[in-house]
């Protein structure tokens, strides 16, 4: 794919493509729902951004690791993005699609992080650390998107439950991943105080 020119003044009108061709509002479930995967691919550039110091100061395989990850997950959402871009009937043989192998790994590095971890006691507050928070802000926008993508698939049954199955996974990956971040900053976690107005 080459494009040589960003705008086409397509949408101009509150119409857009999907992968096919076929033209839709701009404020279809469709586009509610891999736009939002959109987002959440641009906040997991912020999550990077913020990373991308501490692998310069620490020779840390930890950091890199995570790096690593992440970047393997931007090019995931990508892939769950065309997917949900793209009607039934325009899907074509070889298509990247979210499936059980995705699932299984976000699982199994769930798991890793988690070996590291001490028992959740209590519920935890975003923040702590920037790296911390902006993981947080990740999982709440993949959270946004699994909304949109059920409703979607509410609607457009063939959207089919990978991306929902895949999203829920990642929403769970992001919460685990910055409960490790702050123990690798060595950053205490921000605790949910429940008796906080009582005193």
């Amino acid at each position: 794919m080459r494009l040589s020119r960003i705008y086409t003044r397509g949408g101009d009108r509150g119409r857009t493509s999907l992968v096919g061709g076929i033209r839709v509002p701009k404020d279809h479930a469709r586009l509610e729902s891999y736009g939002t995967v959109d987002e959440l691919n641009a906040v997991l550039g912020l999550v990077r951004a913020e990373l991308a110091p501490l692998l310069a100061e620490t020779p840390d395989a930890g950091w890199a690791r995570l790096d690593e990850a992440l970047l393997r997950v931007q090019h995931e959402l990508f892939d769950v993005g065309s997917d949900l871009a793209t009607p039934a009937d325009k899907r074509w043989e070889g298509m990247t699609r979210p499936g059980e192998a995705e699932v299984a790994r976000l699982e199994a590095e769930i798991d890793a992080f988690n070996a590291e971890l001490e028992p959740l006691r209590e519920f935890v507050l975003p923040g702590g650390s920037r790296l911390n928070a902006t993981l947080h802000l990740a999982r709440t926008v993949c959270r946004r998107a699994e909304r949109c993508t059920v409703a979607l698939a509410r609607e457009i049954p063939d959207v089919g439950e990978e991306p929902v199955r895949y999203l829920n996974r990642l929403s769970d990956w992001l919460f685990v991943a910055a409960r490790w971040a702050s123990r690798r900053q060595e950053v205490p976690e921000v605790l949910w105080d429940r008796r906080r107005r009582q005193r």
